[in-house]
């Protein structure tokens, strides 16, 4: 997975230069990695400038014929990015790449999550990502402009990240160091005074930093346990439902249960209840009339006359000018009653069927709910990035109302509210004067950008965001809006892509401070540049946040894990990184050690001793060399640490007595 920075240039095979895959190069070349390229149409649309000077081989043809893969040296390559609009086609190329080169790595686009699996199982070394749901998180979570920039699952546990703003009311306001903020289910990510730029990389703080009012403090937090929370209220369902009608077999409680389901039961379901239970009481009464009236007849007979009677069949019996057997009146008069009754209840019947035909036929009319008054998102733009983000901010009960220039299907999102037509238009049918916020991804970048120019006009205290494609209009667009988010959604999916193909498994990302952090998972090989490094080490060597560890024999799972820990092989590690500080892990490019601690004196014997243990698990030196360093004080530990981890080493010291002080190296 990871590999030394002296070993050869890789190769990168990337097969679809739609939107998607320009940006994927794009990355790729960030990493100083060769990159060949198979398109199958000639005239490609570069959204990206001098695109195509970045490959090394441009392939135009069929990414599932042999030749072509042969063509772009599939042999030599290592990893293949599939990654085309269709998805058969992505399927197919993948079985061929993988015929051709058992080893290579196979990063697809793929929505089919069961088929994923399989291919996954059948294949090996296989990962697909869908490209419109890793970023569609992103532009949901801006929609909100809340405090929340990202959250995403790991091993059952719900992790948020927040961006929290400090107001003078704030409980952190109390006195509190940055480094405080830090326990077993919490990470400070980035810290940020007021009138200060923000950071663009983790641990850009003092330790012992306070916290002050107005300023910036993006972490990360393990929540509650969610999936085991439905299950649990799942089975608390499940054991109320089962009481419920124990209690409704209780005689005393069937009275009352009776009377409460007919109460909430509609008239059209009473009325269809009632005349069942009559028709039935008058064919049960029937029966017995004629069975007693008539001995020598079966109960078979008697059953068949009274349904005869109830389904219009008097002429049958009592038709003839003369009776052709002996009848009592009142058993005449009955019978008349069962013919009415039964007449009177087909009737309700087909009213009843004939609705239902109806209702089911003309569901294809039924009206969207109506457009919200204040306090909504504004979703222009219905594609599949659209409709995946609109699914996101359901899930979030958040209000919306969607916009798009042309009729979709029914099927789609039929419970928001929907405008069709012209955009410029369908703003005014939208209550854009009281929006939360405007989301404009359209497949048109301008009129993206026209759609927050109009809105800001209206409304500048709506959060705008805007997707986009062209990077230099980005870039634009951002000077020139610097309220608004802009994000590109192919953009934002080349960077899980890419870094799945170096060998991480990419879980998540999300957007913070304006640049795109990725959720990887490592599984610790032997030849990693991660083994037999402590997580301080990693945090603060390649500035990466490690959120979750697990030991290779299986031990519970650990969130938010120690410094201390040593990472040895087939542990399991997920950390925060950008794009960049993973590159640093793939070739093992890590910072350098320019701290040095200083320890002064030690209070006690006992002092002494426990100094030693916490200077051995902290820097990571081996237990000789602290207790000789402890009993020749003051003295200097003569092992380099990384900033964040001298100081904490200097306040752990304090803890048992011990006085010490950070020094730089020179």
């Amino acid at each position: 997975m990871q590999r030394d920075v002296h070993q050869s240039v890789d190769y990168f095979l990337v097969c679809g230069l739609g939107n998607l895959g320009q940006y994927c190069v794009s990355v790729f070349k960030e990493f100083g990695v060769k990159v060949n390229g198979i398109e199958i149409i000639e005239n490609i649309k570069w959204q990206i400038p001098d695109l195509p000077d970045l490959f090394d081989t441009l392939i135009i043809g069929d990414c599932r014929q042999p030749k072509v893969l042969e063509q772009a040296d599939i042999r030599n390559c290592r990893a293949i990015l599939i990654v085309t609009s269709d998805e058969s086609v992505n399927i197919a190329a993948a079985f061929a790449a993988r015929t051709l080169n058992p080893n290579i790595r196979l990063v697809i686009r793929s929505s089919q999550e069961n088929l994923n699996d399989l291919l996954q199982q059948n294949l090996g070394n296989f990962v697909a990502f869908e490209a419109t749901q890793l970023p569609a998180k992103s532009f949901a979570i801006a929609a909100l402009g809340t405090e929340t920039r990202g959250f995403f699952t790991i091993e059952n546990r719900l992790l948020r990240v927040v961006r929290a703003n400090i107001s003078t009311i704030h409980p952190w306001l109390v006195n509190r160091q940055i480094c405080e903020l830090n326990n077993s289910h919490r990470r400070v990510l980035t810290h940020m005074r007021a009138g200060y730029p923000q950071p663009k990389a983790f641990y850009q703080w003092e330790l012992d930093a306070k916290v002050l009012h107005a300023d910036t403090v993006a972490y990360i937090e393990v929540t509650d346990n969610q999936v085991a929370h439905s299950a649990q209220a799942n089975i608390i369902s499940r054991t109320k439902i089962w009481r419920k009608l124990a209690a409704m077999t209780q005689w005393r409680n069937l009275l009352v249960s009776s009377s409460q389901w007919w109460q909430e039961r509609s008239q059209t379901q009473r009325v269809a209840v009632f005349s069942g239970l009559f028709i039935a009481s008058l064919l049960l009464c029937g029966t017995i009339l004629y069975k007693f009236q008539y001995p020598q007849i079966s109960w078979h007979d008697a059953i068949n006359v009274s349904i005869v009677l109830s389904i219009g069949g008097y002429d049958n019996l009592f038709g003839h000018l003369q009776i052709p057997f002996p009848v009592p009146w009142w058993l005449h008069l009955f019978s008349i009653s069962l013919t009415v009754g039964g007449t009177v209840f087909v009737g309700i019947l087909y009213a009843i069927l004939t609705e239902r035909v109806l209702t089911s036929k003309f569901q294809f009319t039924k009206r969207r709910p109506v457009v919200p008054k204040a306090d909504h998102v504004v979703l222009v733009g219905i594609g599949r990035v659209g409709q995946r983000v609109a699914k996101l901010l359901q899930e979030l009960k958040q209000p919306l109302v969607a916009v798009n220039a042309t009729q979709l299907d029914s099927e789609i999102l039929p419970d928001i509210p929907l405008v069709i037509g012209n955009i410029k238009q369908a703003l005014n049918k939208v209550n854009i004067n009281t929006a939360r916020s405007i989301v404009a991804v359209t497949d048109d970048e301008v009129a993206n950008l026209e759609v927050a120019l109009r809105v800001y006009s209206e409304n500048p205290s709506a959060n705008l965001v805007i997707r986009t494609f062209d990077p230099r209009f980005s870039e634009n667009i951002a000077q020139l809006l610097p309220f608004a988010r802009v994000m590109g959604a192919y953009a934002l999916s080349a960077e899980a892509f890419v870094a799945a193909a170096f060998g991480e498994n990419i879980l998540s990302l999300f957007r913070l401070n304006d640049q795109t952090t990725l959720v990887a998972e490592y599984k610790i090989k032997t030849d990693d540049t991660l083994n037999n490094k402590l997580l301080a080490e990693v945090a603060y060597g390649y500035g990466v946040v490690p959120i979750m560890y697990q030991k290779a024999t299986g031990d519970p799972v650990k969130f938010m894990p120690s410094d201390d820990i040593r990472l040895a092989v087939d542990d399991k590690l997920v950390i925060l990184a950008t794009i960049e500080e993973l590159q640093k892990i793939e070739h093992g490019i890590i910072g350098h050690k320019n701290w040095l601690v200083r320890i002064e004196k030690s209070v006690s014997n006992d002092a002494t001793f426990d100094g030693a243990a916490i200077i051995s698990r902290i820097s990571g030196c081996d237990m000789v060399t602290a207790r000789t360093t402890m009993s020749q004080l003051p003295q200097t530990l003569q092992y380099p640490l990384y900033k964040h981890q001298a100081q904490r080493l200097v306040n752990e010291l304090s803890k048992a007595q011990v006085v010490a002080r950070v020094n730089k190296i020179n």
